[in-house]
């Protein structure tokens, strides 16, 4: 029996597993599939060195099969976002070393193209038949054999892709704080299926892409035992419909969640029932006082925000409680990681006095960037002590306020993206000379992008020619929402730009710029 349904089979096999409202498993009917992926991975040829198989899909009981069967087969699994371009995955693919490409109907066109770029024969997607060179899930799992697969093998962490300071997305591995490092599957597993008995009893609902680090997490709880209700897509009414009807206990959102589901109508909020309700877990950007007491308020204190990054899990928490006493605050550090906070000229400050936000992690590790050990010395002033890139103070209870960004992140809608990658598309563009790209405030997303461009002496250049020029060129995400023609973006001699000076035109006086 395949270790996710034996985490249920003896008192519920024949309950819900997963659904995402097309296609339903109960535990029972999960083994096989299971069984059978599983034992199809592992006659995978994954080459030399960690096997990985990538991910590259939109949310469906499918996907979670595939992520769930990588879990069994100790198989690192790369989550690519769908909304990414043949070349960009292609990028992801050669970088993580994947050999073996998992697909929706949604993306198996940019998926073929990407992995014929970098030289991966092994395309498999479901509900793709007829796709030439897409195997069909189905066959894939009808040509394994169903018996019970060994366990021995040692798990891997998922091989996730954040940006960088080159523009390009960097790997780095879930850290251990957030996957189990332990010696074989049948060892992860039952760490899981406690993991799942200790936390709040009830099914989770998969609101975000499953390509986030937060939502990914609900694939280790499924291979727990807790059931998964899948949001193929954002649909703020269909998740209040959905925890009603499968008495959804757990969640992960974003602020941007929250804004879209207090929008609804009053009546249609009150149409539906939340009580079952007991943890939702909030990441991925801040998120406004009055949309989390309004929250708060409408749901009871079932919130709970982390903050971190995907290169270290989370690093702090805070309970509904403990943040309507703490307005603003992402909480204390949580063990193993150790608060530090640095000041202009690299001294050690004390409570209350604003720095630059360190995390010392006791192991040692800090955060490592695959492939990069240059980015992953410049994130540490010490081993072990690592930045996110944020300034703010430490109180005299130990809980944490962030008051502006080092970086030049943009944060929409719980997704980063980095400036430099769409600056470098910008700056090929002929007729342009410079380009700056900032966040500025969006009423829905939280930030959105906007570019700044000076264009070349004597080109006629207009906002809907570069429009077009990204468009082939980045994901949807990542394209500008704006495009200004400047006349500078204050570049000094040598070369720098100061992005906090650019962006304050376009924040209120009263917010903090990052």
């Amino acid at each position: 029996m395949s270790l996710a349904a034996a985490n249920r089979a003896k008192t519920t096999g024949d309950a819900m597993a997963v659904t995402d409202g097309r296609m339903t498993l109960t535990w029972a009917a999960l083994d096989p599939i299971m069984n059978r992926a599983t034992n199809a991975l592992l006659g995978e040829d994954f080459g030399a060195g960690a096997p990985r198989a990538a991910v590259f899909a939109h949310n469906s009981t499918e996907m979670a099969l595939a992520y769930l069967a990588l879990l069994h087969a100790g198989v690192s699994g790369v989550p690519a976002n769908f909304h990414l371009t043949a070349e960009e995955l292609a990028y992801i693919l050669k970088d993580s070393g994947a050999r073996l490409l998992f697909v929706g109907p949604e993306t198996a066109e940019a998926g073929l193209a990407a992995a014929k770029a970098v030289g991966i024969e092994r395309v498999i997607g479901w509900r793709c038949t007829g796709i030439a060179g897409v195997q069909p899930w189905d066959d894939w799992l009808a040509a394994a054999s169903d018996v019970e697969p060994p366990t021995h093998m040692r798990p891997l962490p998922y091989m996730h892709y954040t940006s960088g300071t080159t523009g390009r997305p960097k790997g780095t591995e879930t850290p251990p704080n957030m996957f189990p490092r332990e010696d074989d599957i049948a060892g992860l597993f039952a760490v899981l299926a406690q993991q799942v008995a200790a936390g709040a009893q009830g099914p989770g609902i998969l609101v975000g892409p499953n390509y986030h680090t937060g939502p990914l997490g609900s694939m280790r709880q499924l291979g727990g035992g807790r059931p998964l209700v899948v949001m193929p897509k954002f649909d703020a009414e269909q998740i209040l419909v959905n925890i009603e009807r499968y008495g959804v206990a757990t969640s992960v959102m974003v602020p941007t969640h929250f804004q879209r589901l207090l929008a609804l109508p009053p009546e249609v909020r009150r149409r539906y029932d939340v009580s079952s309700l007991k943890l939702v877990s909030h990441t991925g950007a801040a998120c406004p006082i009055d949309v989390k007491r309004a929250m708060i308020a409408w749901w009871g204190p079932v919130l709970l925000e982390a903050y971190g990054a995907t290169e270290a899990g989370s690093t702090n928490m805070i309970s509904s409680e403990e943040w309507l006493r703490k307005p603003g605050s992402v909480g204390k550090a949580m063990p193993p990681f150790e608060m530090v906070v640095i000041g202009e000229n690299g001294e050690r400050l004390g409570a209350n006095q604003i720095g630059q936000l360190y995390f010392r992690d006791p192991t040692g590790r800090g955060i490592v960037y695959h492939n990069d050990p240059e980015k992953t010395a410049a994130a540490h002033i010490e081993p072990g002590v690592f930045t996110l890139g944020e300034i703010g103070y430490v109180d005299d209870e130990g809980y944490v306020f962030i008051t502006d960004r080092s970086s030049d992140m943009i944060v929409s809608g719980g997704v980063n993206i980095y400036p430099a990658e769409i600056e470098q598309v910008l700056i090929a563009h002929p007729g342009v000379e410079d380009v700056a790209v900032v966040g500025v405030p969006s009423a829905d997303m939280g930030e959105e992008v906007k570019a700044l461009v000076v264009v070349k002496p004597g080109r006629a250049v207009t906002s809907d020619e570069l429009f077009a020029f990204v468009r082939e060129k980045l994901a949807g995400y990542k394209r500008p929402r704006s495009i200004d023609l400047v006349e500078t973006v204050g570049r000094n001699a040598m070369g720098k730009v100061n992005k906090r000076e650019l962006r304050r035109p376009f924040w209120p006086s009263d917010r903090t710029i990052g």
